[in-house]
């Protein structure tokens, strides 16, 4: 991406028309969900080794890149399960990142980082552009957007936001999350004006008043959880030109009703992350069926159900 990149709102619209679905596709890979014939090829080569064990994640995660980017306008790789691969993980985040690049893809970058200006800098280097060091230039991941944790306060989100529209980029800011426990901080009653999920919409809305796209909506987006009806509902009157990130459907119980609301009237505004249910539907869920050896035809049925159920919630009318 350059510094003359479009617009990130208007780009992923234009990517969601492209593939005829508002989807993303989770880049989570379990090493014991991948199957066996990956550690067999790689330790082949490398030896029953760390190197061999990211040889088979990253060799699993490439192969289903290729699957799904013909359904999908965007994919969103965890950095966690890569950092979790050792001192090469990054590397092989690197690579899948280029790979989905290549693809066409937009990537969305889900690490959730969070911290004091100048640490929020370096993050921010690390993911967007690239920089210079000593006459040295140094690449980062290129990534299109990447999700933020808000609760350093609003001096660690915008070095995050700066960075990022240098390079036509995005952000998406944890608003109401999908986990069971999230309501523990995130829907704490303010002594005004709500709970602090409410407080920390306002803000969303404000830094994305500073670039809103030819399609209506913002780079700064939030992620709302799928998993939360009236949550989805009011949080999208509260950010009514913010772009959400929706994960929770699938493996972890989103409801229809929760995603439908994720949307405007005229269903856009929100892309739909589904990760295990995709990426490792031999291993889990209604595909486990097609076993291991068919792993790949699990992985091409998840995504076009996947591809149809989001399509056809959001061109249903809105609730009032």
């Amino acid at each position: 991406m350059e510094n003359n990149a479009a617009h990130y709102a208007d780009r992923l619209e234009a990517a969601i028309q492209a593939k005829g679905a508002p989807i993303c596709a989770g880049i989570d890979p379990r090493p014991e969900w991948i199957p066996q014939s990956f550690y067999d090829d790689a330790f082949k080569q490398h030896g029953q080794t760390p190197l061999g064990v990211r040889a088979a994640v990253r060799g699993f995660c490439l192969e289903v890149l290729e699957i799904v980017a013909p359904h999908v306008p965007a994919v969103k790789p965890q950095a966690a399960f890569f950092e979790a691969l050792g001192s090469g993980g990054w590397d092989d985040y690197f690579a899948i990142c280029a790979k989905a690049r290549e693809l066409g893809l937009l990537v969305i970058a889900d690490v959730k980082r969070g911290d004091i200006g100048s640490t929020a800098e370096a993050y921010a280097h690390a993911l967007f552009g690239e920089r210079e060091i000593k006459g040295v230039k140094l690449e980062s991941a290129h990534v299109d957007c990447a999700t933020i944790n808000p609760y350093l306060g609003g001096d660690s989100v915008v070095p995050f936001i700066e960075r990022a529209r240098t390079h036509g980029a995005g952000i998406y800011v944890l608003a109401r999350t999908s986990n069971k426990g999230s309501a523990e901080f995130q829907q704490l009653e303010l002594k005004q004006d709500g709970a602090l999920v409410d407080e920390v919409a306002r803000k969303i809305d404000a830094w994305g008043s500073e670039s809103v796209g030819e399609c209506g909506y913002s780079d700064v987006g939030a992620v709302v959880g799928a998993t939360h009806v009236e949550a989805a509902q009011h949080l999208r009157k509260l950010m009514p030109r913010t772009p959400f990130l929706v994960p929770g459907w699938g493996a972890q119980g989103g409801h229809a009703a929760a995603v439908r609301a994720c949307f405007d009237a005229d269903g856009k505004g929100a892309i739909v992350n589904s990760s295990r249910g995709v990426m490792h539907a031999y291993a889990s869920g209604p595909l486990k069926d097609f076993g291991e050896e068919h792993w790949k035809e699990a992985v091409e049925q998840a995504v076009k159900t996947f591809h149809a159920e989001i399509s056809q919630l959001a061109s249903e009318p809105a609730a009032p």
